[in-house]
């Protein structure tokens, strides 16, 4: 089905004038040599050969090095994720010659692939050169996202040599607004390792906007996610982290090259310590500011920041911590000076530990007098009127661009993106390219790139799964620009079409695709037996469920499908209609089943609406719905649902004829 779908775009492309065979080394005829292969992000070099390797039940992966069996493992692994079929690791492979249909991976150094490069020379077998495991681990990225689109046995004959143009490749995600789960974290970086995107920055603090709590602080949604021993009623009752399982989850991040930076950010977005010692907040200047001029407030972060960075195993196991530094008030210069001193501080304190500081790029917005560390210090540019980019370069940071103005979703808060411009961002973003400011390709204070989801407003309905729809291809668009910033080759009409045939990563299926072709069914039961499980998790944008019901009197809360990450109710808890629910919210319609009548319903879920149909007829759609708060702000909330299928609940009613329809593949807009 994958390879049919392939073939289909392959014609399409090549009607449309687009050089194919560019993007599909499986396109050239036995006497050409083949083209360059599709992958995220583009292969800096290719020579093409003639002819096809292929895998077969008896292909090993050969390595000499002991530093490679780990690259060589989670090679074997996810090949049998993605394609049921096992690949057997040889260590012992001194003397041993490689066989037709095997992969060899090497460690031997080569000056022009740097840290992160590799080469791999496909023939009658593979090999697979890098100077770094994290080299070695990026090349199988390539070679597995390769045979996902070629019946996962084949390879195009030919050699590449491959390397990034930036050493940071990143995502921001806002985990204190709206909380993430450690599962779906665990996952993104699966995601991000397979398309070589190697750092993770999570926001582990923050608080919405008191405008949507009645203008009152103490109202005002605030969150801290960290598992706190010295201070446990800091920690956000509604999810959080625990010590154990998030240093954990760097060092499992880390096996995949994946950094991952925690982020406190203070002493503005600072609203949970106000909550928690109400001494903390300045009067001044709003509470979400930390009051600069206690010294009981430093004493804590001291002791807070200690927590997470002391002892023998300290929880934040990464090089660098982000300790935030934004936006705090410069309506007065004592209190400018007082903030760039805050920021000095807790740079130098964090780096006591031996870990690199991080900060949000603040210091035009709050020029001043006292003298700030910049050496070995990086600065996150997102705003070049809080922090202009070249005087921060002659200041000395070390850069990232994640400039909002290209680089920042919040989703559905109408301002900033909702999903990012990715022909922009392909076309002409890099990281060099900082909001009006352009600089040399390849400048030695500028790390990388990154992008950004924050969830500014709090409690619009928003889930998990809507941000994953618009982080994905965003992530997709910044791996392609920060790895091949410069000289790309591919058109992007080509690119945003091929991206869709590349999963997510090996054994993630965070959208809920069950096909990768359109207005198909891919899921039928005769009838729905209460209690049973389907083999299927969910399915996610665009889709149809239809089912006929003979309907028996359900107790309210009766769920038809529950999953992972959703229910959906023949009864809802609290009214007894219709409805869903995920991530806290419960979304009802205006319908309840009639008892004794045999009819037909039909939801249609996309990533703007859910829509109820009742024999053939809508009754409602749940969708943006535009609310105003007692301030007369406007809002949008969301009752978008990605419709779970794991299991029947447990309903007296009768359902048969359950057809399941993926209407679209594509559309992520």
């Amino acid at each position: 089905m994958k390879n049919k779908l392939y073939q289909v775009l392959f014609t399409l492309l090549m009607a449309a004038g687009l050089g194919i065979a560019q993007a599909s080394a499986m396109s050239a005829t036995p006497d050409e040599n083949n083209g360059k292969p599709f992958v995220i992000p583009e292969l800096r070099e290719w020579k093409g050969s003639q002819g096809t390797f292929e895998l077969t039940s008896g292909s090993r992966i050969l390595i000499q090095d002991e530093a490679l069996k780990h690259v060589a493992q989670a090679l074997a692994d996810d090949y049998r994720t993605m394609f049921g079929h096992k690949l057997s690791v040889s260590c012992k492979t001194k003397g041993v010659t490689p066989r037709k249909g095997d992969i060899v991976i090497t460690m031997k150094n080569e000056a022009q692939l740097e840290e992160e490069g590799y080469t791999i020379d496909i023939a009658d077998h593979v090999t697979l050169n890098a100077n770094r495991p994290v080299g070695a681990y990026w090349g199988t990225r390539t070679l597995l996202q390769i045979l996902e689109q070629n019946e996962g046995t084949k390879l195009p004959k030919g050699y590449t040599l491959d390397k990034p143009d930036y050493a940071l490749r990143g995502y921001m995600i806002d985990c204190a607004r709206k909380f993430i789960p450690m599962d779906y974290l665990k996952n993104y970086v699966k995601i991000m390792a397979y398309y070589k995107m190697n750092t993770l920055q999570i926001h582990l603090n923050d608080n919405g906007f008191p405008a949507y709590f009645h203008g009152n602080w103490d109202e005002t949604y605030s969150a801290f996610r960290m598992e706190s021993d010295l201070f446990p009623g800091l920690t956000a009752r509604d999810g959080h982290y625990g010590k154990k399982e998030f240093r954990q989850f760097q060092l499992d991040a880390a096996n995949q090259f994946v950094e991952i930076i925690p982020e406190i950010d203070v002493p503005a977005h600072s609203l949970a310590f106000y909550h928690y010692r109400s001494y903390m907040g300045s009067k001044e200047y709003g509470v979400d500011h930390l009051d600069l001029f206690n010294p009981k407030v430093s004493e804590f972060l001291d002791s807070l920041f200690t927590e997470y960075l002391g002892g023998d195993e300290p929880v934040f196991t990464g090089k660098r911590v982000h300790i935030g530094t934004d936006e705090y008030s410069n309506r007065k210069k004592e209190v400018v000076e007082k903030f760039r001193e805050f920021t000095d501080h807790y740079i130098r304190f964090v780096e006591k530990f031996g870990k690199q500081a991080c900060v949000w790029g603040s210091l035009t917005h709050a020029k001043g007098d006292t003298p700030i560390k910049s050496k070995d210090v990086v600065m996150s540019l997102w705003n070049n009127g809080y922090a202009n980019p070249k005087d921060m370069i002659e200041q000395g940071f070390q850069l990232i661009n994640i400039n909002d103005g290209q680089t920042y979703i919040v989703p559905a808060a109408g301002y900033y993106y909702d999903y990012l411009n990715l022909q922009y961002l392909y076309n002409n973003w890099s990281p060099v390219t900082i909001g009006n400011q352009t600089f040399d390709p390849y400048h030695p204070q500028i790390l990388g790139g990154m992008y950004a989801v924050w969830n500014d407003v709090v409690g619009n309905g928003i889930s998990v799964k809507d941000i994953h729809h618009r982080a994905y291809p965003g992530l997709q668009a910044i791996a392609a620009s920060c790895w091949r910033a410069h000289g790309k080759q591919i058109p992007f009409d080509q690119f945003n079409t091929l991206r869709h045939t590349l999963s997510e990563a090996p054994g993630v299926n965070e959208l809920g695709r069950l096909s990768k072709e359109a207005h198909q069914t891919v899921m039928t039961l005769a009838e729905v037996k209460a209690g049973k499980a389907t083999g299927r998790e969910e399915i996610g944008y665009d889709y149809s469920v239809t089912f006929d019901i003979e309907y028996a009197d359900e107790t309210r809360g009766t769920i038809l499908f529950s999953g992972n990450n959703a229910e959906f109710y023949l009864s809802d808890p609290i009214s007894g209609m219709l409805g869903f629910s995920r991530d806290g919210y419960l979304n009802t319609f205006n319908y309840s089943v009639r008892p004794g009548v045999k009819e037909t319903i039909r939801i249609e879920g996309d990533n703007r609406a859910t829509r109820l149909f009742v024999d053939g007829r809508l009754v409602q759609e749940l969708g943006y719905d535009e609310r105003i708060n007692h301030q007369q702000k406007k809002y949008n909330y969301l009752s978008t649902l990605v419709f779970p299928l794991r299991k029947a609940g447990q309903f007296k009613s009768r359902v048969t004829n359950l057809d399941v329809k993926n209407y679209c593949v594509s559309k992520d807009k």
